[in-house]
């Protein structure tokens, strides 16, 4: 299992990282979208596994517009700012004004009602089939989005996300192997009993090792790298767990098998579920102002 999990590693890490680093937010927000659909069939598949059907296509392609509203708010403020690439610095300028969060968010409200009350499934469904489309939305979709808001939001965005995959990959090897090692007291046992104390302390500070790291690429104080990489670095142990906590109550103990010694794409990403808006906030609520 721990070879096949660093052969997945070894492909996909440089690909994520030469995307990111070298390709305009336009191909960021094209992967994201690839990604947060694949993993919103995961999350659907893991409601099915407790009789929870949603609505996937509406759900998937609310999704694709959550990304591209981010894409577009990224791209107007880049605009502004007189930065990026050629098709980036033309999405700036849209002929019709481009959705908000809150609009799509609203078109989802309106589909669901439309779907909710056309269906043919029976009544006893439509409940849950709300419930489980409304979660994969904003519990998967929306804080994934993030990813390409934080690539887009300036001159430093494509080290800022490349700050939130390190510190999140850097973070989930350390616990791996440490709590492997050494880990004797368990985190959760009632969510994931291999996670450990040791291993969450291990996650943390290699995360802000990791962090230290950008000193010398991301132009902010030592002082910031570290709450940012501290809070990126809680936020995802604390979206690992959260999708330990839907697999417990699906009764499975992958999301999927598309990535061999991983699981699925939910599981690979589910840390990042919470630190990419994590630090995508610190970036604009706590370290902006002071920029």
């Amino acid at each position: 299992m721990t070879w096949k999990r660093v052969a997945t590693a070894a492909v996909l890490i440089p690909l994520v990282v030469a995307l990111v680093t070298k390709a305009p937010t336009s191909w960021v927000a094209l992967g994201m979208t690839l990604v947060i659909v694949l993993a919103l069939f995961e999350f659907f598949a893991l409601g099915e596994a407790i009789g929870h059907r949603g609505y996937r296509l509406w759900t998937a392609a609310c999704a694709c517009l959550l990304v591209f509203a981010q894409y577009a708010a990224a791209m107007t403020e880049r605009h502004s700012l007189g930065a990026g690439w050629s098709l980036d610095r033309l999405a700036g300028r849209w002929p019709v004004p481009a959705p908000e969060l809150a609009d799509v968010l609203f078109v989802f409200l309106l589909g669901m009602a439309v779907a909710a009350l056309a269906t043919r499934r029976p009544l006893v469904e439509a409940l849950p089939a709300a419930g489980i489309s409304s979660s994969a939305l904003l519990l998967l979709a929306l804080p994934l989005s993030y990813a390409v808001r934080l690539h887009g939001v300036s001159q430093a965005g494509p080290f800022l996300l490349l700050f939130a995959l390190v510190i999140t990959w850097i973070g989930d090897t350390a616990a791996y192997f440490v709590g492997r090692a050494v880990g004797r007291h368990p985190l959760a046992p009632h969510l994931s009993p291999k996670k450990t104390w040791e291993g969450s302390l291990a996650s943390f500070a290699g995360a802000l090792l990791a962090g230290l790291a950008f000193r010398y690429r991301v132009n902010m104080e030592v002082g910031h790298l570290l709450g940012m990489a501290a809070g990126g670095n809680l936020a995802g142990q604390v979206g690992d767990l959260l999708e330990s906590a839907y697999k417990r109550s699906a009764g499975v103990k992958d999301s999927g098998a598309l990535l061999p010694g991983h699981g699925g794409v939910l599981d690979r990403i589910d840390a990042l579920v919470l630190a990419l808006p994590v630090v995508w906030y610190y970036w604009l609520w706590i370290y902006s102002p002071r920029a």
